[in-house]
């Protein structure tokens, strides 16, 4: 079997040790605070210190895509080495990213005809890109060759899901997913939206009055919707600033203690994504294993 290395964007959120233990290679997306300064998402900036920074500085950040050059400069030494390579980016419905790396892939054809490099949309972000990543990881340990995962990948993509909830809608009234008029509603009325991703998009779907009310309400959802066939999905959650560590533990003790198979530590939301959805933001992400499709 042709060697292929695994590589993903930034936003896949993947844990440091996960990340490490199955050898994926990262481009780091950017991120500013003053518009001048661009900061490498992991490299020069963990996501915990990039939530303090946002309390600290009380400014909306700004996120920049890789651009193609880094992803040239990823990609290209495992070309060197006489691999082919799979690069899973974060949903192009968000970002420019799948089209940098489709960029960068056709520049390095030139150079490098022999080898191979597929660019997969993974339609996902943050726990579910990650999840997604580490499922072609397992395929590619199983022995499966490049044609055979991205057909599997191909329907796999379509089984994610992330149910969560944020409790200020300030980050995402400021990136234009909810009204002003919504978000200060909210604000005065303790109002908790429920927000789904699936299918590369957010969708809301519904509103609740409460914190507590609305981490019960994103477990529910998730029960209701992996009924009769839990043991066929991979589970995570994902959690924003660390002061929200706490009660994503307690949402993966309560999914465990009921046969979830479920990540034990929460996964934290990188600057991709957070910067979109704010330090409060906690949710459970799903994906169905590639054995049970």
């Amino acid at each position: 079997m042709q060697p292929y290395q695994i590589i993903s964007d930034s936003s896949c959120d993947l844990p440091d040790d996960l990340r490490k233990a199955l050898g994926v290679g990262i481009v780091p997306y950017y991120a500013t605070f003053d518009m001048v300064t661009y900061h490498k998402e992991l490299i020069d900036l963990t996501a915990d210190v990039f939530y303090d920074k946002i309390k600290e500085s009380k400014q909306f950040p700004k996120t920049s895509l890789p651009p193609i050059q880094d992803y040239i400069d990823v990609f290209e030494p495992y070309l060197k080495e006489g691999k082919d390579v799979l690069c899973i980016c974060l949903t192009a419905k968000f970002s420019g990213s799948f089209q940098s790396a489709n960029n960068a892939k056709q520049i390095l054809l030139e150079s490098y005809p022999e080898r191979r490099i597929e660019v997969f949309d993974s339609i996902s972000v943050t726990g579910t890109q990650g999840l997604l990543v580490w499922e072609a990881c397992k395929m590619q340990q199983e022995g499966m060759d490049l044609d055979t995962l991205l057909a599997k990948l191909e329907i796999q993509k379509n089984t994610t899901k992330i149910n969560f909830t944020v409790d200020s809608l300030d980050f995402l009234q400021h990136g234009g997913r909810v009204g002003k008029a919504a978000a200060f509603a909210g604000a005065i009325l303790n109002i908790k939206p429920i927000i789904v991703m699936k299918e590369g998009e957010l969708f809301p779907e519904s509103k609740v009055r409460g914190h507590k009310k609305a981490l019960k309400t994103i477990v529910d959802m998730t029960k209701t919707e992996l009924e009769g066939k839990k043991e066929n999905y991979r589970l995570c959650v994902i959690r924003a600033e660390k002061e929200r560590e706490n009660i994503a533990q307690e949402l993966i003790d309560t999914l465990r203690s009921e046969g979830y198979d479920i990540e034990s530590k929460p996964w934290s939301i990188g600057v991709t994504i957070g910067t979109h959805c704010g330090p409060t933001a906690i949710g459970i992400c799903y994906i169905q294993k590639h054995e049970t499709l």
